[in-house]
């Protein structure tokens, strides 16, 4: 916020604070005190189009509680809207996965701190800042990556960009499982079609395939029942069914115009047909039909995502301190961002040297799972 805008503030009698800018400026900024008014959701979906900055998501898996809501508009147009908790002396912004705008930073710290005296630090998790030097004190670090996809306009053009190797195995594959099972069928369910015994029995396949490497599923029946409820919402659920039992599915999320992967499953007994690249695949050229932008396939760098063409995005957190000297003051959450920053780069590293066939990657994966076996670090 420039020196030379002036601005009015206005309480009302439902706690929302307005505040204008001068009359040379189109920018408005609302701010509604543990509310988030009805208008925000399709806003949210609007602007970001992400699973992790949806009402959908906060409303099914929780973490919005007692949210405020911070909204920027341009003239009668929304062009920002974050949610955002208070704890303590410190403002978390619940977005996530969402790009932030360095003017956006900057006008929301503006904001945060010229109302609230006792807010010391402004903290983002797994964003996209688009940012240079901020004249602010601040920490940020890499957390996540998403495998993200920009889907063509049509299958077609799809199947012509994935590579020559690519292209190849999912025709073997495909005129495999058709030669071998001719009532192969592929279907796509959306909300007002999905079930919950299909959602549950891709959850169990899920579970049964990492059974078989030694994982354990974290969907124990409160998450499950979370993404039944969810799917019914803004599900896709792409399932590949052999003389009408399901052997492969994919549950996916819509937001906006984006999609995003929840489980990949296929049953161990399979193997030889490749059903989970193949569900996904053919996951993904409904995504395209039904108008989608892009497809995430979220954390992790497995093989089949890259092979259908995910590119890495990575996400940070991000913290930003009223002045140096309370960044210097609240010292402990200064080290407690560090110490998170140095265990995420070790585990991109020991991902890294993992993913090599060599002496070096055996030894660094064998010392890696002792430490998570102690404790040292947190799977």
């Amino acid at each position: 916020m420039s020196g030379r805008q002036e601005r009015s503030i206005e309480q009302s009698s439902n706690n929302t604070v307005a505040v204008q800018m001068a009359p040379w400026s189109d920018i408005s900024i609302q701010c509604y005190d543990n509310d988030v008014p009805a208008f925000v959701g399709p806003a949210l979906e609007r602007l970001y189009g992400n699973l992790f900055s949806s009402l959908a998501y906060y409303r099914v898996f929780g973490g919005a509680d007692n949210a405020s809501t911070y909204v920027v508009r341009e003239g009668k147009n929304i062009v920002c809207a974050w949610l955002f908790q208070r704890q303590r002396n410190t403002v978390r912004v619940i977005n996530e996965g969402i790009r932030i705008d360095q003017d956006d930073v900057l006008r929301f710290a503006g904001y945060i701190f010229g109302r609230y005296p006792g807010v010391k630090a402004i903290s983002f998790h797994a964003v996209r800042p688009i940012m240079a030097d901020l004249p602010l004190p601040c920490q940020r670090f890499n957390c996540l990556e998403d495998m993200v996809l920009s889907l063509p306009s049509s299958p077609d053009n799809y199947m012509a960009s994935l590579g020559r190797s690519t292209r190849s195995y999912i025709h073997r594959y495909l005129n495999k499982l058709k030669r071998d099972f001719p009532a192969f069928e592929y279907r796509a369910l959306g909300p007002g079609e999905i079930e919950e015994w299909q959602i549950r029995h891709i959850i169990d396949l899920n579970r049964l395939r990492m059974a078989s490497k030694g994982k354990e599923s974290i969907n124990d029946e409160d998450i499950t029942r979370r993404i039944v409820q969810l799917s019914r919402e803004c599900g896709l659920v792409g399932v590949i069914m052999v003389d009408g039992r399901i052997c492969a599915g994919s549950i996916n999320y819509r937001a906006g115009a984006n999609f995003f992967l929840e489980t990949l499953a296929h049953d161990p007994a399979y193997d030889d047909y490749r059903l989970g690249t193949l569900c996904c695949y053919l996951t993904i050229c409904e995504c395209i039909r039904r108008g989608g932008g892009e497809y995430h396939f979220l954390w992790g760098q497995d093989d089949y995502k890259s092979r259908l063409l995910g590119e890495q995005r990575d996400l940070d957190d991000v913290v930003i301190y009223r002045s140096w000297l309370h960044m210097v003051l609240y010292g402990k959450l200064v080290i407690q961002h560090a110490f998170h920053a140095g265990v995420r780069r070790a585990r991109v590293w020991v991902r890294q040297i993992r993913r090599r066939d060599s002496v070096a990657g055996r030894i660094v994966a064998r010392i890696w799972r002792l430490a998570k076996g102690a404790g040292a670090v947190k799977p």
